[in-house]
């Protein structure tokens, strides 16, 4: 959320996302302007080679995806909420300078350098997809000296979780369930590397994209959905999850259904992207970039839409 932009009241309306508000102030023909060349699409800095978007982006994240997400989101964040929703989630374990901090899901970076600048702690990153990894590893240490010498972001593979065992004071994972076209991320591993990974007493705060019921995957809506995310429809729900936090004796405090507000915030960047590209007069590889990842949103926020899938967070205490 931009700093300017007053937060929504929680019973206002979600707003909805409509794919050809996206496409027409981009991709209708506009007149030439030869005294003014079109800007050049960004480049990010870093080893991440440029690949050309697809109309549906694959996986990869490529240099001019990340950075429509750095502008959607903030820079080093490819969900909504930016640096206040990581606080939000954050502030409440009362970390210190010298806590420790395992995050999963680190992306681009933003999560590990916010929470650094905000609360002092030191953080373990993990980052699955190795383009977002790689970029994370360049900006970090660009970050300023606090933030170099406390966050570090390395890839991960999911599907053999492995963590220091006792090493970190909490644990934040933001949809490291998400896994792969037929790799689902095996769920028991992955909470037990988390429950051995956190001291006594440590929280774990959970953020994961959970199925109301079991997802079709023969379904169109949702087979769109995982081929855009390039994830595994396998979802869990939101009950087997918190059963699972129970196995491993977590005591789960808090489970919050953030559906709502993260659609919000979804509009809201989209709205905002759509405002200032529709001033900027993007060139046409760039917008159809844009419109891309639109349609990417536009699957997930379907789903949510419908009740199909909902956004939620759990806030454990580990023994």
């Amino acid at each position: 959320m931009a700093v300017n932009d007053p937060p929504p009241p929680m019973n206002a309306p979600v707003p909805r996302m409509r794919l050809a508000n996206l496409r027409n102030p981009f991709m209708r023909p506009r007149p030439p302007v030869p005294e003014a060349p079109p800007p050049p699409e960004p480049v990010l800095p870093g080893p991440v080679v440029a690949v050309a978007p697809a109309v549906v982006p694959a996986v990869r994240w490529t240099p001019a995806r990340i950075a429509i997400a750095d502008e959607l989101w903030g820079d080093g964040f490819v969900v909504p909420g930016g640096d206040e929703e990581v606080l939000r989630l954050t502030v409440p374990l009362g970390m210190s300078e010298a806590s420790t901090l395992l995050l999963l899901g680190a992306a681009a970076g933003g999560a590990a350098r916010a929470v650094v600048a905000g609360l002092g702690a030191w953080i373990s990153g993990h980052e699955a997809d190795p383009a977002l990894a790689a970029v994370a590893a360049w900006r970090l240490p660009r970050a300023g000296k606090l933030v170099a010498k406390r966050a570090k972001v390395v890839p991960w593979n999911p599907q053999a979780p492995v963590f220091r065992r006792r090493g970190f004071d909490h644990a934040l994972a933001l949809e490291a369930l998400r896994g792969a076209p037929g790799r689902p991320v095996p769920v028991a591993e992955l909470l037990l590397a988390l429950a051995g990974a956190l001291r006594p007493g440590g929280h774990l705060v959970l953020v994961d994209v959970v199925a109301t019921g079991r997802l079709d995957p023969a379904d169109p809506m949702v087979r769109s959905w995982a081929e855009v995310e390039g994830r595994t429809p396998d979802l869990p729900t939101e009950a087997a999850l918190t059963a699972a936090l129970a196995e491993l004796r977590f005591d789960v405090r808090v489970t919050e259904d953030i559906s709502a507000r993260h659609m919000r915030l979804a509009a809201q960047g989209w709205k905002r992207l759509v405002r200032d590209l529709s001033a900027a007069h993007p060139d046409r590889p760039r917008a159809a970039a844009v419109v891309a990842e639109a349609e990417v949103w536009m699957r997930r926020l379907k789903l949510m839409h419908a009740g199909q899938v909902r956004l939620v967070r759990w806030d454990a205490i580990g023994r």
